[in-house]
């Protein structure tokens, strides 16, 4: 069996408050911008889309009050990163050194996926890195865990993701998964497996 990580809230954590949390004086607009303008269905389009600044200025001409805040999203996109989750980090490296290999299965827009591992060189650990942003598809699209398969040559996988919707979508597929949550323990969970 062999492990297949998500990146945002799992490896590393993610969240568009980080950025904007600095850049609205009133919460309750932050809040609104973030329901509408950035609505997570409108991220999951630059998790897939060829260039993220073309979607991004569609999307200010389509919401011109928040034309500055959503250009900010793009040039400042690395602040919306909070750091990496060490412990899980550390689980990516403990299987690796014991000589299992690690994947990362990751909706993520190609260029901002370049941009992370620059700054945060442990996303170039993985034995195979199946991003949304370079296969043209994201989760909970069964295509994309069809290509996680074929480039891992694995028919035991075992994915984590923090959104019960993937990894619900991943079980459809036959893979099994943890849903990441708040007092789930990665270490517990993949040592009773045998993988640590």
């Amino acid at each position: 069996m062999e492990v297949v990580f998500d990146i945002g809230n799992v490896l590393l954590r993610w969240d568009p408050r980080n950025l904007f949390a600095a850049v609205f004086e009133d919460a309750a607009t932050m809040e609104r911008f973030l329901a509408d303008a950035l609505a997570m269905s409108f991220i999951t389009q630059t998790d897939v889309a060829p260039r993220f600044s073309d979607l991004i200025e569609a999307r200010a001409l389509a919401y011109p009050e928040f034309a500055r805040e959503l250009r900010l999203f793009d040039a400042r996109w690395l602040e919306t990163l909070g750091g990496p989750i060490e412990e899980n980090v550390a689980l990516l490296r403990r299987i690796r050194t014991r000589g299992g290999r690690a994947h990362a299965l990751s909706n993520f827009a190609h260029e901002k996926f370049t941009l992370a591992a620059a700054a945060y060189p442990f996303l170039r650990e993985f034995d195979v890195a199946v991003i949304s942003g370079q296969v043209g598809v994201a989760k909970p699209d069964d295509r994309i865990y069809e290509i996680l398969r074929a480039r891992t040559g694995e028919s035991e996988l075992l994915f984590v993701d923090d959104s019960e919707r993937n990894v619900e979508a991943a079980r459809a597929c036959g893979i099994e998964a943890i849903h990441y949550a708040p007092g789930v323990d990665l270490a517990r969970e993949f040592a009773r497996r045998g993988l640590l």
